[in-house]
């Protein structure tokens, strides 16, 4: 298969196994991209991670775009993002009509309750990764430190540390 069909077939299966959208699988799409198939190196990946979150709206529909122009241009572009986002939707949209048809069932309040905490694991595994990627020098480690530390006690937009970050990058710090 070639690699634009590879990646297409791996992002759908992972955007239908997702819970709380591509974050929660982004370490595997990592491992996919970066360590099995070479495609991106881990700073594309982080590049790639950063871009895509300096937008409003579906940034990680943006990120996997991004990661098929790497592979195959714009046809991968366009690939990669509509295999992150159809197959999802379509799932969405026939579980949603089966969840409001059985909405009185007893099974779904167990369902929501475990859905969170799920959810929540999975993002963090992905932030995770993430850090491990883009994290390769002291300097580093320290601004995402700092980030993580400001997130948690400020109401700081993030973007501003995301400008800041850059500015450090560009400035030769991290």
């Amino acid at each position: 298969m070639s690699p634009l069909g590879r990646l297409s077939l791996y992002l759908a299966l992972m955007s239908s196994i997702s819970f709380g959208g591509i974050p929660s699988v982004l370490p595997d799409i990592r491992e996919f991209v970066v360590v099995a198939n070479g495609w991106l190196t881990d700073r594309d990946f982080s590049n790639f991670f950063a871009l895509s979150q300096t937008i409003p709206g579906p940034n990680m529909i943006l990120m996997m775009g991004l990661v098929g122009w790497k592979v195959a241009g714009i046809p991968g572009a366009i690939a990669g993002a509509s295999a992150t986002a159809v197959p999802s939707c379509v799932m969405y949209f026939v579980g949603y009509r089966l969840w409001d048809r059985f909405r009185d069932a007893a099974w779904q309040k167990i369902a929501r309750a475990s859905l969170a905490p799920l959810t929540f694991g999975l993002v963090i595994a992905g932030g995770t990764v993430m850090a491990q990627t883009a994290d390769k020098s002291w300097p580093a480690v320290g601004v995402s430190a700092a980030a993580a530390i400001f997130l948690l006690t400020t109401r700081i937009n993030p973007l501003w540390m995301l400008g800041g970050a850059a500015v450090l990058g560009a400035l030769g710090f991290v």
